[in-house]
């Protein structure tokens, strides 16, 4: 029996098996409606609105498929199918079991003069072709659409025409090598999807010994804890021979291994064993290939390119890297939004840097940092340089602030701009690194230096302060023939504060972005805080059932 999901059953008669498979592939199209809506048995058809266009582009002639039976190039699509948990993707996904059963199904050679089971042969077509569509889309572009479960993700996924790709690919019978090419061309992804090996490996052999609760220790305790401590830490070759050490001593040994181990989880890295510390050691292996999973996710959602040249902040890892030719040639930290006030993940274009910026303090920080610190301290304002103005335009006017009733002002009732002078204690510091966007957001110096330390650094209101401002304008303006480093070193030191707009000869490229697993300048992996809870909600979305294309 075939299915027709919204359209009608059709149980084929003796006569409508001497139909040829064009005609059983049109019908079956063309009567699943627009947009298409059957289903093989139980297993719906996903690429909705593909799929008949692929079909229509052949004049309905199969795939994968003739009235004798399948074609060798159902044997390459399986063989890459069979893979895709590489990918940190599901096989299940794309109907492997289904076609599997079908396969043998129609294993038997048929007896002389039995009519082939066409109608079978099309659902076998029919599942093949939605399976490469579907896994081809996912390679291509990641199988979440991260706007759909973040309002501040805006990704520039890549394109391509998976009707024409598949057509091609069963011309030249390049079908693995074809869904091959539709993987992310990024060395982190490659390393991440080496990773996810190596750890699920972890994960089959039985995780690692769990650590248990007790007071904190650092080097020169003894514990009975210490050897599940030097056992946890060699299963990910943080130790070499901890395996069967039963010392009970912290020594200096285990103090450098926990470091290290502090260091590639995004934690202080003081070598005391604490609270945080043993979160971060219990965290299963299970759980660290689903998280590994749902970053190589991330890498899909990537435009095609990311420039010659281009700036990539890493959120999560409070970090920022400069590149040129894919080879870093800057690295700072940062520091990004507030849990509340979260840095939005999206790409652009640096255009211009501004010396010794004034800030206009945007209206939502006016009235929940401002206006307190205002009331508590009436100084506040005067020792900050901060000034207060009132309209806009022609009619804008600034006001004297000991005018004003204050304990008659609310943040409902705030009417009042606020702006701050230019010079050394201006919250956007010295320089700020302009890419004009919706968000308002932009990278910029401060005051603030000693954040720079903390290994967990999301204190801003959005925007993403950077560790080395003088060393991102020289590099920004290398080619400006106006803006030498000594020119930019005296205009910081002069003590007037005038700012002063540059424009960059050529515009770089920035993204934005955010991941919870890396791999790092030393070639291992490094898990960050999720400090804005994205993981959990990918997690969960990549267990649903794959989304149509």
């Amino acid at each position: 029996m075939l299915t027709i999901v919204g359209g009608r059953n059709f149980i084929p008669s003796a006569q409508s098996a001497d139909l040829s498979m064009c005609d059983l592939l049109r019908f079956r199209v063309e009567a699943g409606g627009v947009p298409l809506k059957i289903s093989v048995g139980k297993e719906p058809i996903y690429a909705a609105i593909v799929l008949p266009v692929f079909y229509e582009r052949r004049v309905y002639r199969p795939a994968w498929t003739d009235s004798q039976g399948p074609l060798p190039q159902t044997e390459l699509l399986l063989n890459a199918i069979r893979r895709a948990d590489d990918e940190g993707l599901r096989p299940g996904d794309y109907h492997l079991g289904k076609i599997e059963a079908i396969l043998t199904e129609l294993q038997p050679t048929p007896k002389s003069g039995e009519q082939p089971n066409l109608p079978r042969l099309v659902d076998l077509d029919l599942l093949l072709t939605d399976a490469f569509l579907i896994y081809g889309s996912h390679l291509l572009a990641g199988r979440i659409n991260p706007e759909q479960i973040d309002p501040q993700w805006f990704a520039h996924r890549r394109e391509a025409d998976m009707a024409r790709l598949l057509e091609d690919a069963l011309g030249s019978n390049q079908i693995e090598e074809t869904l091959t090419d539709l993987l992310p061309a990024y060395a982190g992804y490659t390393r991440l999807r080496d990773t996810l090996a190596i750890y699920r490996k972890f994960a089959e052999t039985g995780d690692w010994p769990t650590v248990p609760s007790g007071g904190k220790l650092r080097q020169g305790d003894r514990s009975e804890r210490i050897p599940l401590l030097r056992q946890r830490l060699a299963a990910e070759g943080f130790l070499t021979d901890a395996d069967t050490n039963t010392q009970t001593f912290f020594d200096i040994e285990l103090d450098q291994a926990l470091k290290k181990f502090q260091v590639q989880n995004g934690l202080e890295a003081d070598g005391i064993l604490g609270d945080q510390t043993l979160q971060a050691l219990n965290i299963s292996a299970d759980q660290r290939v689903r998280q590994i999973v749902v970053n190589m996710e991330r890498w899909r959602w990537l435009p095609q390119e990311l420039g010659n040249r281009y700036i990539l902040v890493n959120i999560a890892a409070f970090n920022l890297d400069v590149v040129e030719q894919e080879t870093p040639v800057l690295n700072m930290r940062v520091v990004a939004g507030k849990a509340y006030r979260k840095t939005p993940v999206f790409s652009d274009m640096i255009t211009y840097l501004v010396i010794n910026p004034f800030w206009a303090v945007p209206d939502t920080i006016a009235k929940k940092d401002i206006l307190p610190k205002m009331k508590k301290d009436p100084n506040f304002l005067i020792d900050q340089k901060i000034r207060i103005f009132e309209g806009w335009g022609a009619n804008t006017r600034e006001i004297d602030p000991s005018t004003i009733d204050w304990n008659s002002v609310t943040a409902a009732n705030l009417a009042f701009r606020f702006k701050q002078n230019p010079g050394p204690q201006n919250a956007l510091g010295r320089i700020k690194f302009m890419f004009p966007n919706q968000f308002d957001v932009y990278l910029h110096d401060t005051p603030s230096k000693e954040l720079f330390a903390k290994a967990r650094r999301d204190f801003s209101s959005g925007c993403i302060r950077i560790e080395k401002p003088v060393e991102m304008a020289e590099y920004l303006l290398k080619n400006h023939p106006d803006w030498t480093p000594e020119k930019i070193q005296s205009t910081l030191s002069a003590s007037d504060f005038t700012p002063q707009t540059v424009k960059l000869a050529e515009s770089v490229n920035i993204h934005i972005l955010y991941w919870t697993v890396w791999i790092g300048k030393d070639d291992r992996i490094h898990f960050g805080p999720d400090i804005y809870d994205r993981d959990s909600a990918l997690d969960t979305a990549m267990q649903e059932p794959p989304p149509g294309v």
